[in-house]
């Protein structure tokens, strides 16, 4: 058994733990395997494990990657900010963008969605603990955001993603992710088919699941420390 196999087995545990723990439905949580300077031989390692939604941050490299693997199985996410000149590239290769923050990339990435392709599913970004360091929107933004979105029929709004203030504190870690739950049950009710909250990530995984997250992003727990 190699060390990514034993990992995700880990890992799948730890999940199928906390569902059990927090009241959660059994499967309702999917592992996003993070990738971020991770070689090709670490994706096949996880394809073998039965893993198929795959993150990146960086366009480039996640380009290299799609052309390397060459396999419709395999859904990618891009994590990272969008820049404007990047919206076409992600529009027409990536399956789900979690980082959309600003409506005018919305928009671009609706403008660079092939037609003959299925929505591009989107995650809006929420600065959830407001730190001037981070990217997304604010709270009090997200209504008017979700109807703007909502216009652009060439993208399929899922839901919403953060990244919080880090603490290693279960209760602190849990706090952020329940604002961003109660934002999210209500902006169900601007937006019915919102099915995704996208938190937590190796450090917090147990306090995202315990706050109803549906999906996790995970990179070191599943390939180690990045060097």
């Amino acid at each position: 058994m190699t060390n990514i196999t034993a990992a995700f087995d880990r890992l799948r545990q730890d999940i199928r733990r906390a569902e059990a723990d927090f009241g959660r439905i059994p499967g309702s949580v999917t592992l996003l395997a993070v990738t971020k300077q991770r070689p090709v031989t670490d994706i096949r390692a996880a394809m073998a494990c039965g893993q198929r939604h795959f993150a990146e941050n960086y366009l480039q490299e996640a380009l290299a990657k799609i052309n390397a693997l060459n396999d419709p199985e395999l859904i990618w996410h891009f994590i990272g900010p969008v820049q404007s000149n990047k919206t076409r590239l992600i529009g027409e290769q990536l399956h789900w963008v979690h980082s959309v923050d600003r409506v005018k990339i919305a928009r671009r990435l609706h403008d660079a969605r092939p037609d003959h392709l299925p929505p591009l599913n989107v995650c809006i970004q929420i600065n959830i603990s407001e730190e001037t360091s981070k990217a997304g929107i604010t709270p009090a933004e997200l209504p008017v955001f979700i109807k703007e979105c909502s216009r652009l029929n060439k993208l399929r709004l899922r839901g919403l993603m953060t990244l919080p203030e880090p603490s290693r504190d279960f209760e602190q870690q849990r706090a952020p992710f329940r604002r961003l739950k109660n934002l999210f049950d209500d902006a169900r009710n601007i937006c019915p088919d919102l099915d995704t909250l996208s938190m937590g990530t190796t450090q917090d995984l147990r306090a995202a699941i315990a706050e109803g997250s549906t999906l996790i992003r995970i990179g070191t727990a599943l390939f180690g420390p990045r060097t």
